[in-house]
């Protein structure tokens, strides 16, 4: 992502990467280690995104999102509100109220942490971005505070009672994250 995002020019297409990751504990340029409780076996590593601390793996959504904010004309703040509004408009189809928080990025259904977010800016273009949990093993949840808070309670779609894999949430993610930046390629 790095590499891909400083050898970006106003040619560059814009991109999402969507990804699962083996497990790993990722601290983001806020994460603090004592937030990390009991990493056990699973790594932990620095990243230079924006938050503090979360952990990726099977069964979880990860969309990288490589844009270039200048020429789509919106700001970070803009961004971070689609990130958010795409899986809250996705649980609104499914009749699952989710919303976002101002204290603390992601998205939340019943106060649960849904999907985490944490971006990075570099040349007016993102990278890093958004962890959507899918079907996956919430345990390592327990072993950090989720995004620096301590006991916050993370959820996943399959504990709503949603089906899918995280491929297709992904397709789901994508269009519509398009439809909501009214985006076309």
């Amino acid at each position: 992502m790095q590499e891909t995002t400083s050898a970006r020019d106003a040619s560059s297409d814009d991109e999402l990467w969507l990804v699962e990751h083996a497990p790993v504990f990722t601290l983001g340029l806020r994460g603090a280690r004592e937030h990390v409780l009991a990493p056990g076996t699973i790594p932990v590593v620095h990243s230079d995104r924006g938050g503090h601390v979360t952990y990726h793996g099977p069964g979880q959504l990860v969309v990288y999102v490589l844009l270039d904010l200048r020429r789509l004309g919106v700001g970070i703040r803009k961004l971070v509100s689609t990130l958010e509004q795409t899986v809250i408009n996705l649980m609104e189809q499914e009749n699952i109220v989710a919303a976002r928080r101002v204290d603390a990025p992601g998205v939340y259904v019943d106060g649960r942490k849904l999907a985490a977010l944490g971006l990075r800016v570099r040349r007016g273009c993102t990278y890093h971005g958004l962890s959507l949990n899918v079907d996956m093993d919430l345990a390592p949840f327990s072993r950090i505070n989720p995004c620096g808070y301590p006991d916050l309670k993370v959820t996943q779609l399959r504990d709503l009672g949603l089906a899918g894999d995280a491929d297709e949430w992904g397709e789901r993610f994508v269009g519509e994250f398009a439809n909501l930046l009214q985006y076309s390629s």
